[in-house]
């Protein structure tokens, strides 16, 4: 690990902005908030994942991964995160080095790529992402970034994260750190005015952004950059430039919050597009922010009119929802702003919260669980729950639905009990007050699924509802013909008992 990676993941570890650790002592600032990786060991995202997942959603910028052809297959795609203009960040750009590069260096091949990229793509800036090997046999990206910039005439970007410096949360932030040191405040925009925002730490997961962006225009006030979700480098470049900062997800960019606020004044607050009553506070926030800025004082009777109209129109259509709803028992495996944020929402929905994670929140996050679930909450704020745990809560019908991730999917699949997912590979959007509507209605939807009841019919072959064991005897030819006409007659609706074998 370079000098200059350690001196970088140092000044993250002082991050003022988090107040776990402003509570440790020097030296245990030093090291840091998290173990360092283990090799070998499935930590959940390395550092390179994590600013790969932090930085590609700023769309017109090619993205070249220094290193095996293997760490450009982080799956991004699964995440949908989507672009209202260009595609290039969908691209995979990667320098592919082989034995040859590992014992000469990879410098030259890194160098031949970003020409390549330029030429054939021409877009306004290149990231360049540092991994594991390239690191190991010391390859100066930096370096080559900075001639390459000066040869070509275009920014070429170091993201000098590699897997293992850290785990995915620490990558985030080292994403952030270089649009910080070679980013942000090198483009002055074409004008400002006094409503101009940054959105930090929002990636447009499924175009959740398009549903909260028409709210701030119908008020006057322009997203001069969203970082980075449908972002633009130019754009990007001139976040300086913003009054205010709006910080989506603390766990991953505060630090952009944070410096942005010592080295330009721009205030920020942490709030979310989740829930009737968050988007509007969230507004309210937006607002209240501006016009201690400048703004005119009249953008204030204008959120509470705009607040009022859009209150009313969600409320009543999710009003059907809710009669069906009310009740319901919902278990949250998520984290980070979403162990409260979504929590609200869900509550608005008339649902009652068995559990929620909050392995990966904040102090602040936990600080606002507790705010929303009043007594009791901590029996609700689950830090680590195992698939064994997750299961047996689900099998004895502790909750009626699982939201949470893909990879915990099938624990709510073999206990027959309905899922949806809340996490970045989700097919629909749940931001703003459409939003809502949008949770509330998949949330119904996936409750009345008649799957849910065949699924949990007992096997006719079943002496107690269950299917064989593994250690049962397999049956023999007549046998498994019996099962399979059981089977297929169960699917017709018809008795077991007409149907011949």
């Amino acid at each position: 690990m370079s000098v200059s990676l350690k001196a970088k993941i140092a000044e993250v570890f002082e991050e003022p902005g988090c107040d776990i650790n402003q509570s440790k002592s020097a030296k245990e600032r030093k090291k840091g908030c998290t173990k360092q990786l283990s090799p070998g060991a499935a930590a959940g995202g390395c550092a390179f994942d994590g600013a790969k997942i932090a930085l590609q959603p700023v769309a017109d910028v090619a993205h070249l991964v220094h290193g095996p052809i293997a760490c450009e297959g982080n799956s991004w795609d699964n995440r949908h995160s989507a672009s209202s203009h260009s595609q290039i960040y969908r691209t995979g750009f990667t320098t592919d080095i082989n034995e040859l590069d590992v014992i000469y260096g990879g410098e030259k091949r890194l160098f031949k790529s970003i020409r390549e990229v330029i030429e054939k793509y021409d877009p306004p800036a290149v990231f360049v992402y540092q991994t594991c090997v390239t690191a190991l046999t010391g390859d100066d990206i930096e370096a080559v970034c900075k001639r390459a910039a000066e040869k070509f005439g275009k920014p070429v970007i170091p993201v000098n994260a590699p897997g293992f410096a850290g785990p995915k949360n620490l990558g985030n932030k080292l994403g952030a750190e270089a649009l910080l040191d070679y980013v942000i405040g090198t483009v002055e925009p074409e004008f400002t005015t006094p409503y101009d925002i940054n959105i930090i730490g929002e990636y447009n997961l499924v175009g959740e952004l398009w549903q909260v962006k028409p709210l701030l225009d119908a008020l006057g006030i322009r997203i001069l950059s969203c970082i980075s979700g449908d972002g633009k480098y130019n754009e990007i470049a001139s976040a300086h430039r913003a009054k205010v900062n709006m910080m989506v997800c603390s766990k991953s960019m505060i630090n952009i919050a944070t410096k942005m606020q010592q080295r330009y004044g721009i205030p920020y607050f942490e709030g979310s597009f989740y829930g009737i009553g968050d988007m509007s506070d969230t507004l309210r926030q937006i607002s209240a922010l501006l016009v201690q800025q400048g703004a005119d004082a009249e953008l204030l009777e204008r959120t509470e009119r705009l607040i009022e109209v859009e209150e009313a129109r969600a409320f009543k259509r999710i009003a059907s929802y809710r009669e069906r709803l009310a009740g319901k028992r919902v278990l949250l495996i998520t984290g980070g702003v979403k162990s409260w944020s979504v929590v609200a929402a869900l509550q608005e929905g008339g649902m009652e919260i068995v559990g929620t994670s909050i392995k990966k929140s904040t102090k602040e996050d936990k600080e606002k669980l507790k705010e929303i679930l009043g007594e009791g909450a901590d029996a609700h704020m689950i830090d680590d729950m195992t698939p064994r745990e997750m299961y047996a809560l689900l099998r004895d019908a502790r909750a009626d639905i699982m939201l949470s991730g893909g990879r915990s999917q099938f624990v709510a699949l073999k206990a027959r009990m309905p899922w949806l997912d809340i996490n970045q590979e989700r097919y629909y959007a749940y931001a703003g007050y459409e939003g809502m509507v949008e949770l509330v209605h998949q949330i119904d939807r996936t409750l009345s699924n008649p799957v849910w009841q065949r699924v949990r019919i007992a096997a006719p072959w079943g002496d107690d509802g269950e299917t064989l064991g593994a250690f049962a005897p397999s049956p023999g030819p007549a046998t498994a013909t019996a099962h399979l006409a059981a089977v297929a007659a169960h699917a017709m609706g018809l008795d077991v008992e007409e149907v011949p074998v």
